[in-house]
């Protein structure tokens, strides 16, 4: 059986609305656990679990006279109801991947945070912000998908090995844009 994970639940709210549904958000202290994983397996995969992960983006602007500030908030989301495992082939191996698919999800928080840190906005901040916002989700997207390419959802155990470690390396190069 393969690992996979389904990357559909994206929040992007420019104001203050997130979704209802329960989600856990990414925590160095925190790992996953099979409890975690609460949705109904896919009758037509023959995956060994799906985990869904996202980012939650939220910003404000207040003006003071010729002073704008900006506030955003930045976090990274695993969603129980929407992953789930098969009891007959869960194990430690298949857990860390899927620990892996939400680090690299963490990783893409941070990068979003740098960027937005480290932009100059004009008057169209809006469409500036999303713009950052697309193109990093883009490019996590793309590394979830490299990453299940090049592990055959987690049965390369080297490459498997080699991608945990990369993104390990990945986060603690962007230390200083976790969350605090």
């Amino acid at each position: 059986m393969k690992a996979v994970t389904i990357f559909t639940f994206l929040l992007i709210s420019f104001f203050s609305s997130e979704s209802d549904g329960i989600k856990i958000e990414w925590s160095e202290s925190k790992k996953l656990t099979w409890a975690d994983f609460q949705g109904t397996q896919s009758r037509s995969s023959d995956y060994a679990a799906s985990s869904s992960t996202g980012l939650s983006f939220t910003y404000s602007v207040k003006v003071h006279g010729e002073s704008v500030g900006l506030d955003y908030d930045v976090k990274c989301h695993f969603y129980p109801e929407e992953s789930w495992y098969d009891r007959s082939a869960a194990s430690a191996y298949i857990l860390k991947h899927e620990q892996t698919h939400f680090n690299i999800s963490e990783l893409h928080a941070r990068i979003l945070r740098k960027l937005i840190s480290e932009a100059s906005f004009s008057k169209h901040m809006k469409t500036e912000m999303k713009a950052i916002y697309k193109e990093v989700e883009k490019q996590r997207v793309k590394m979830q998908h490299r990453f299940d390419a090049e592990t055959e959802h987690s049965i390369k155990k080297e490459k498997e090995y080699l991608w945990e470690e990369f993104v390990d390396k990945k986060l603690r190069a962007y230390d200083l844009w976790k969350q605090p």
